[in-house]
């Protein structure tokens, strides 16, 4: 390490300079490729020699994001292997978010560490005859009449104890805690249970609560009766992203107008997560679709954008 004298004469280390890129790694790189990268939103691809992506990323400025990864030394390995960038424009953040999760999933990128796998997701089934809810796959939701959606075993837990609380249900009942026959839960003690441990609210009743607080939690699961279209615009681009059962279908735009949708949507938790805070937050703005069917059970969705005829 280089050092340089003080001012009070003292021996003070300097830092190694940080290294640069190498110059023959960005030579390796299609330099109109580089040059053709725009100043907005989307997704960006690094590629070998074949094609194939070795990088998938998203920004809200295109050009800027490859710069930096062009200047990032600990990338060098990858960018001695790129032989192009290219670019797919998106009209926001949103739906650059969303292609990126879906490309991520689809080409497996060997430098991209996360969203590579799908998440798993899961669902609070209430057996016959029991208040202890237990958890399923969300995939067989449907067939144990299973509610919610949650991408993990604890927050699965924290999201129903939390309506265990707003509902005043009781702990003992449910089997959260253990107490002596004929003696009140702790959480009623606390004022966060309406009695039923001590016959102040009969079974029945208590039962009945906790089938709504359960079923309130569908609100986490799709809560549309298909797709919806969510509209994101940058004064140049426009588009509907499509999203039916938490995944990213497609988007529309004056260009494309009309996506067929596939059948059977699986459940994407990386989508939920993208979009089910701010859609509950009023924070993107939503708008109806025209949907069609062909004799084959074929469906369709469609946007008119301004300028469109019909």
């Amino acid at each position: 390490m280089q050092t340089r004298v003080s001012s009070l004469g003292l021996l003070v280390p300097q830092p190694k300079p940080r290294a640069k890129p190498s110059p023959a790694c960005v030579r390796g790189i299609d330099a109109a490729s580089l040059e053709a990268l725009p100043a907005e939103a989307g997704i960006y691809r690094f590629l070998d020699a074949s094609g194939a992506p070795l990088y998938i990323g998203k920004s809200v400025n295109i050009r800027s994001r490859v710069q930096a990864h062009l200047r990032t030394p600990r990338e060098n390995a990858m960018l001695r292997k790129t032989r192009q960038v290219d670019f797919i424009r998106m009209a926001g953040e949103t739906g650059a978010l969303l292609l990126e999760s879906q490309l991520i999933k689809q080409w497996q990128p060997p430098c991209n560490v996360l969203l590579k796998t799908a998440a798993p997701a899961y669902a609070l089934y209430l057996p016959k005859g029991s208040l202890q809810p237990q958890l399923v796959d969300h995939d067989d939701a449907d067939r144990y009449s299973a509610h919610g959606l949650f991408a993990s075993r604890r927050t699965a837990e924290a999201g129903w104890r939390a309506q265990v609380r707003r509902h005043g249900l009781c702990h003992a009942l449910l089997g959260i805690e253990n107490t002596t026959h004929g003696r009140a839960c702790f959480a009623h003690q606390l004022g966060h249970c309406r009695g039923a441990c001590i016959g102040l609210e009969t079974r029945i009743a208590h039962t009945r609560r906790v089938h709504k607080a359960l079923k309130q939690l569908d609100d986490y699961a799709w809560p549309h009766a298909g797709p919806i279209g969510i509209l994101e615009s940058d004064g140049e681009l426009t588009q509907v992203h499509v999203v039916e059962n938490w995944a990213y279908l497609g988007s529309l735009s004056a260009s494309v107008p009309s996506l067929r949708l596939p059948r059977g949507n699986k459940l994407d938790v990386d989508t939920f997560k993208i979009l089910f805070a701010p859609l509950a937050a009023g924070l993107l703005a939503r708008v109806d679709l025209q949907m069609s069917c062909d004799g084959r059970g074929v469906r369709r969705c469609a946007f008119a954008f301004p300028g469109q005829e019909g």
